[in-house]
C-alpha cells in the first residue's frame, strides 16, 4: 500500500455540479477490478488457478483469505435486477446447489491448507436467505471445518438480506451463526415505486429487521437505495431519504439505476415511459449527497456513505481503503476466494471466474475440479495500473513518489499519454497535478470513473462507449 498524502486524514468532501456532470457522463467500468472482468479470457483454467494457489503458497501465505459465497436464488424477480440469479419456488434446487457449494468449499479449503486464516466473508446473491435456517447452518458449520475463521472480534461476516424473506427470529439465528454484519437491500419505500419494479416491501418490515440485527449484536446495518428507477422523482427520494436515515443505518449505497434491457430480461417490463428524465435523475442524486451529509454521513466514493465512526469511514482517513468485486472494503491485502455460479476470485496476480449455469457448475464439480470457466494473469503494466486506480478510487488522491519507488518507471515518461489526458480534466475543474501527486478535486470525485478510465489500458484498443458498461454516473 503507498502512503497516503496528509489531506487523507480528513474526510473527503464532495461538490455536485450539474453542467460538469452532464458535460463528462459517459459509459464506463465500475473498476471493482483492474483489468475489468471483461478483459478475462477463456484460455485461463483450472490449472492456472492452481498455479496461482501455489504461487502464494510458495510466498509463505502472509495474509488473510476473504471469502465470497454467491447464493443465486430468489423467490420473485425484480424488475431491475442485474445480479445473476434463478427465481424458483422449488426449494429443492437450492438442496442440490448447497451440496455442490459444499463441495466446491472442500477443494478450496484442501488448496489452501496451511494458510487458510479467514478474515472476512461475504454471503451476496440472489437472496442468501433463500437457504432455510438450517441450510444456512449446516453451510457455516462446512465453512468452518475447511477454513480458519478469525474470532468474531476481529473478522468481518457480512450477509445480504431480502427483508422480506426473514424474521426477526431469523436474523438472530444468522448472527448466532457467526454472521456480524447485514446488508439490507430496500431500493425505494415509495409504494408505487416499489409496484413498478415488482418488489413490494412496507417500511415496518424493513425498520423490524433493522432493529432486530441490532438487538442480536450486529456490529453494522448497511441499506441498499436505488434512484432512477420508474415512478421515482425528487419528492419520492426525498420521502424515502428522510425515512431511511430515521432508522440511521451504519452505511448507506445508493446505486445509479442503468437500464440496459437489452443485456438483462426482467428490465423489459419496466415501461421507459416511467423512467425519471436525467435531469431529475441528476437532481435526486443531489438530494442523497446533501441529505446525507447534513444527517452526517461521510462521503466515500462511488455510490458510499458511512458514519464517521463506521470502519470504512476511519479506513480512508488512514489511507487502508480497498476496492474489490464487493465495493469497499478494509481488508486490502486479503486474496479473495470465491464459491458458487459466477462468483469471481482474485488470487495473487489473477482473477477468475467460475461458469455462469448451474449444469457447468455440477459438472465441473462432478469431475472433482474447480468451476473456473476464464480469467486473467496480470502482467506489471496490469498490476501498475491496478494499483493507481485503487488509489484513485480510494483516497482520491495519488503519490508520484511512491509509485516511482515501488516500480522500475519514470512516472512522467510511461504515463506521458495519460498525462495529457489528464490536463483536459484538469482544466475542466475534476483534479489538479503537479510534479508529486495527482489529486482529485471535490467536483471531481463524482466523477472518479472518468479519471480512471484514463488509466484503462484496455480501453485504448476498444471504445468505452458500449453498451456493456453503465453510465460514470
Amino acid at each position: 500500500m503507498l502512503a497516503p498524502h496528509a489531506a487523507v486524514c480528513a474526510a473527503p468532501v464532495v461538490e455536485f455540479d450539474a453542467a460538469l456532470i452532464k458535460r463528462q457522463s459517459q459509459l464506463g467500468p465500475r473498476y471493482t477490478s483492474y483489468p475489468t472482468a471483461d478483459r478475462f479470457s477463456e484460455a485461463f483454467d483450472y490449472g492456472d488457478y492452481l498455479q496461482a494457489v501455489a504461487n502464494v503458497r510458495n510466498r509463505g501465505g502472509l495474509h488473510p483469505l476473504s471469502l465470497y459465497l454467491h447464493i443465486p436464488f430468489c423467490d420473485t424477480v425484480c424488475y431491475y435486477c442485474a445480479c445473476n440469479k434463478i427465481v424458483t419456488r422449488n426449494r429443492e434446487k437450492a438442496a442440490t446447489y448447497l451440496s455442490y457449494l459444499k463441495r466446491e468449499i472442500e477443494l478450496q479449503g484442501q488448496l489452501f491448507a496451511g494458510f487458510n486464516h479467514v478474515e472476512q466473508l461475504h454471503l451476496g446473491g440472489g437472496t442468501p436467505t433463500y437457504l432455510s435456517n438450517e441450510q444456512m447452518a449446516d453451510l457455516m458449520a462446512h465453512l468452518r471445518r475447511c477454513f480458519q475463521f478469525a474470532p468474531d472480534a476481529v473478522g468481518e461476516y457480512s450477509i445480504e438480506v431480502d427483508p422480506r424473506t426473514v424474521s426477526v427470529e431469523r436474523v438472530h439465528a444468522l448472527r448466532q451463526q457467526g454472521f456480524n454484519r447485514i446488508s439490507l437491500g430496500v431500493q425505494d419505500f415509495n409504494a408505487d415505486v416499489q409496484k413498478a419494479v415488482n418488489r413490494i416491501q412496507p417500511e415496518q418490515e424493513t425498520r423490524a429487521i433493522i432493529q432486530a440485527a441490532r438487538d442480536a449484536g450486529f456490529r453494522s446495518v448497511s441499506i441498499d437505495l436505488i434512484y432512477g428507477l420508474p415512478r421515482q422523482s425528487r419528492d419520492t427520494m426525498e420521502d424515502t431519504l428522510e425515512r431511511v436515515i430515521a432508522a440511521s443505518p451504519d452505511r448507506l449505497s445508493i446505486y445509479n439505476y442503468a437500464h440496459l434491457p437489452h443485456l438483462f430480461k426482467p428490465q423489459r417490463r419496466i415501461l421507459d415511459a416511467e423512467l425519471p428524465a436525467p435531469d431529475e435523475k441528476l437532481r435526486m442524486l443531489q438530494l442523497c449527497i446533501d441529505k446525507l451529509r447534513a444527517a452526517g454521513y461521510v462521503y466515500i466514493g462511488m455510490d458510499h456513505f458511512a458514519k464517521p465512526d463506521d470502519e470504512l469511514a476511519v479506513a480512508q482517513r488512514q489511507g487502508r481503503l480497498h476496492r474489490n468485486f464487493q465495493g469497499y472494503s478494509t481488508h486490502a491485502d486479503a486474496d479473495l476466494v470465491s464459491c458458487g455460479v459466477s462468483a469471481i476470485s482474485a488470487v495473487g496476480l489473477t482473477y477468475s471466474q467460475n461458469v455462469k449455469t448451474l449444469d457447468a457448475y455440477y459438472s465441473h464439480l462432478d469431475r472433482n475440479e474447480l468451476p473456473i470457466a476464464r480469467g486473467i494473469r496480470l502482467s506489471m503494466d496490469d498490476v501498475l495500473r491496478r494499483l493507481i486506480i485503487q488509489m484513485l478510487m480510494c483516497n482520491f488522491e495519488l503519490s508520484i513518489a511512491s509509485v516511482e519507488q515501488a516500480y522500475p518507471i519514470t512516472f512522467a515518461a510511461y504515463f506521458e499519454s495519460e498525462l495529457a489526458q489528464l490536463k483536459t480534466l484538469e482544466q475542466d475543474g475534476l483534479l489538479t497535478i503537479d510534479a508529486e501527486w495527482i489529486s482529485v478535486s471535490p467536483r471531481g470525485r463524482l466523477l472518479i470513473r472518468n479519471i480512471c478510465m484514463v488509466f484503462d489500458r484496455y480501453l485504448q484498443s476498444r471504445q468505452a462507449d458500449t453498451p456493456r458498461y453503465s453510465r460514470t454516473i
